[in-house]
């Protein structure tokens, strides 16, 4: 995580020299898995979550969004109302560093050309890139095969006010679509593991990151009327 800080610092004052409206700030919350093993809640977070994000608010609506975000997501099916899962009792542990790259839309104006305090419902997507390892289940205790990546799809609900005239705080949860059904273990890839997969191989698995942020905004203010 330290080389994307050092990035982010590299970034600045090419930024700044360019700048219409931009926001650099953080992410703080937690994160919580939906798969094959431990309970289906929707939103649960149940480990720490923590990132970086930048803005270039390109009109009062929308927005471009970068963000780097890691955390460990881990389940267990005695956590779970479901009597087979409870009964089968595996689970596991994995690690998530991902980024992402989208478009975040504002229901309402929220133009930073006004020093007047503003409050907006956004949604957030766009596609995200996550690392994490693939795991296999051998006789209930879960090991680990290999790191790898894979694609995400990112859906973000938030809402977001600016509560001082340089400082946006936004609370929002994230879900991710993942392209891969074995971040649980339930579905490794490696041609020897194929008889160790269970669970509905035909779901991929989701994670969820839900949390605050906190922004910074600089930069020239920008005419929005020229849009």
């Amino acid at each position: 995580m330290n080389k994307v800080f050092n990035l982010f610092l590299c970034l600045f004052p090419f930024l700044a020299v360019h700048a219409q409206i931009h926001e650099i700030g953080v992410f703080v919350g937690g994160s919580n898995y939906i798969g094959d093993v431990g309970p289906t809640t929707y939103i649960s977070p149940n480990e720490p979550a923590l990132g970086i994000l930048y803005k270039w608010n390109k009109s009062p609506r929308h927005a471009y969004r970068f963000s780097y975000t890691q955390s460990k997501i881990t389940s267990n099916d005695l956590d779970s109302e479901e009597a087979g899962r409870n009964q089968r009792g595996y689970h596991f542990e994995n690690s998530i560093k991902e980024v992402s790259l989208g478009l975040e839309f504002n229901f309402f104006d929220f133009n930073l050309h006004e020093m007047k305090n503003k409050i907006t419902p956004y949604v957030y997507s766009g596609i995200s890139y996550f690392r994490y390892d693939e795991l296999y289940i051998l006789s209930g205790i879960t090991r680990k095969d290999k790191s790898t990546g894979s694609f995400a799809i990112p859906m973000n609900l938030g809402i977001k006010s600016n509560i001082t005239p340089n400082f946006i705080l936004a609370v929002e949860v994230g879900a991710r679509y993942t392209l891969t059904d074995n971040l649980d273990g339930s579905n490794p890839k490696n041609d020897n593991l194929e008889t160790l997969q269970f669970g509905n191989l035909n779901n991929n698995d989701w994670y969820v990151f839900s949390g605050l942020t906190l922004t910074y905004t600089f930069g020239n203010k920008p005419c929005y009327c020229a849009e």
